[in-house]
């Protein structure tokens, strides 16, 4: 299991799309006003990518690689259009806010990207854990900016759920500007930085060490 769980990791943290390779830039500045949003979107997305990759690896000795692109698309707008059936059905408040970004996971660069990647070229096992280590890392990284834009720009935690916490101090004076576009390039850029940074110095310990 060392090499599933080396691709695991893969996407999670050496090569995280949002983070480390800049992926899906289009969701991650826009949904990210509450944690909510976030999960939800960074879950369907890794959801789409789990299936697709599955799928494309599956038949990837079917798929004539003159049309591959095409073929591609139509199994990853498949998945999505079942992940948006399923949100609108269970979750109608969630497809409300997110709106038209869960049927543009279609065109999602990380999507595609895994599949002409990773999923065209290996096993279905760990095509499996590929697109469930970038899924994750996508939902991770959501999340965190999610967080840190809504503490910050709501003086909340968790808005939409039952778990909602309200931190008095912040939601009394709330940093609006953190809720807004502008607001999402500041936080991505400095967690983009601080990542590099952590990266860097991590490479120079290990040469060092």
């Amino acid at each position: 299991m060392n090499k599933p769980l080396a691709t695991l990791k893969n996407g999670l943290i050496d090569q995280n799309p949002t983070f480390v390779q800049l992926l899906g830039m289009c969701p991650t500045l826009a949904v990210t006003t509450t944690v909510f949003n976030a999960v939800g979107m960074g879950l369907a997305a890794t959801v789409v990518l789990v299936c697709s990759n599955l799928m494309i690896s599956l038949l990837r000795r079917l798929i004539p690689s003159q049309v591959r692109i095409a073929c591609f698309i139509v199994i990853i707008s498949g998945f999505v259009s079942a992940v948006d059936l399923l949100i609108r059905a269970y979750f109608y408040e969630l497809s409300k806010t997110l709106g038209l970004f869960i049927p543009l996971i279609v065109v999602n660069c990380i999507i595609l990207a895994r599949a002409e990647a990773f999923a065209s070229k290996n096993s279905p096992l760990l095509s499996v854990f590929d697109g469930l280590g970038m899924g994750l890392g996508f939902t991770a990284a959501l999340t965190v900016l999610g967080a840190i834009r809504e503490l910050l720009g709501s003086g909340t935690l968790f808005a939409g759920t039952p778990f909602v916490l309200t931190v008095p101090g912040l939601s009394a004076h709330p940093v609006l500007f953190m809720v807004s576009s502008g607001g999402a390039f500041v936080t991505l850029g400095c967690l983009v930085a601080l990542v590099q940074f952590v990266r860097a110095r991590s490479k120079k310990e290990e040469r060092n060490g």
